[in-house]
């Protein structure tokens, strides 16, 4: 058997509930894994519907494990035109824009294509970045569910002035559809470049966000859901999220805090840390005029205090005389070796 596990609950509990609040599979999962015979308890095989009760055991069949593991989570980087839901007309899905071509390094699967990747979480046709799509009912529930804590990043490009007093209602006090939005983070980047974190997703609510206060949104990037960032992947790539990435998901982690990089001190500061003292400024070379003369004038006397020759006259090189022949060596003899 894959997975066992023994049930402590107080109460009985229905075992495809049971199932999806361990992390194992969703509840539709769950029963359709009951209904091929794939989960037991105690010994039995489970029927639909079927409660498990304190101090029983469930025992999850290798098969189920093993469809279950290979169920496929991507990460792809969404480009402006393709729609992440069902599309209407010519429009294109991202889901089939998922092939081996467009995978960015390795992965255990390539989803063929009919596959059942669905998206977690909707990004506009307009708007390009971050957008996760899965087979697991599970991480459905932890990216979009209900009780998802998951905030989620963005970029954003706008047209208009933006004053503090804009910045001030975009965080807090506007309504959509006559309801409150949520408090959400938004900062300054740029002149023209805001960044929105948001733990709420209603429909097209940045770009209805800023028409309220008069600014235009002219480009919108997903870049961050929860711990889970687009980082270097290239537009129309995608890649498989790890496990790792998965259980921080699950977990609704927040991702982790970047190191701000630390500011080179001053010519004067490092010489005072590392006590030897700094380095004289380097004196202003006096101007020229005219082109420097690059061959000085011969006849001046040299180093050693010799004349150089007079102009017009031809130096012959020492080696060229009558002292300096070549001379030929004679053959030199070679005793054998005995």
């Amino acid at each position: 058997m894959a997975w066992t596990k023994t049930y402590s609950g107080d109460e009985p509990l229905r075992i495809n509930k049971w199932l999806a609040l361990e992390g194992v599979c969703s509840r539709r999962e769950a029963d359709s894994l009951i209904e091929q015979g794939l989960v037991k308890v105690d010994g039995e095989k489970a029927i639909s519907g079927q409660k498990i009760e304190t101090g029983q055991t469930l025992d999850l069949a290798q098969k189920a494990a093993r469809r279950l593991d290979n169920q496929l989570s991507i990460l792809f980087h969404k480009p402006i035109g393709i729609v992440s839901g069902t599309p209407e007309g010519d429009e294109i899905p991202a889901v089939r824009l998922i092939s081996g071509d467009s995978l960015s390094g390795k992965s255990h699967a390539i989803p063929g294509r009919y596959n059942k990747l669905a998206p977690l979480g909707r990004l506009d046709k307009d708007s390009r970045g971050l957008l996760i799509m899965s087979e697991d009912g599970v991480l459905a529930k932890a990216v979009i569910g209900p009780e998802s804590q998951l905030d989620k990043e963005y970029l954003v490009k706008v047209k208009g002035d933006v004053t503090p007093d804009k910045l001030g209602k975009l965080r807090h006090g506007l309504e959509l559809d006559g309801r409150q939005l949520k408090p959400a983070i938004v900062e300054q980047v740029k002149q023209q470049e805001l960044k929105f974190i948001l733990n709420e997703g209603r429909n097209r609510q940045i770009r209805r966000m800023c028409q309220l206060v008069e600014l235009h949104v002219v480009d919108l990037m997903r870049v961050r859901v929860g711990p889970l960032e687009l980082a270097g992947l290239p537009e129309g790539k995608w890649r498989p999220i790890s496990g790792r990435e998965r259980e921080a998901l699950l977990r609704g982690d927040m991702p982790r805090p970047r190191k701000p990089r630390p500011e080179r001190p001053e010519r004067s500061d490092r010489a005072e840390r590392s006590g030897r003292p700094d380095r004289p400024a380097r004196a202003e070379r006096p101007e020229r005029s005219g082109k420097p003369d690059r061959h000085p004038d011969r006849t001046a006397p040299r180093s050693g205090g010799k004349p150089g020759p007079a102009s017009g006259e031809k130096t012959v090189s020492p080696l060229k005389g009558e002292k300096f022949k070549r001379t030929k060596l004679k053959p030199r003899k070679r005793t054998p070796i005995k």
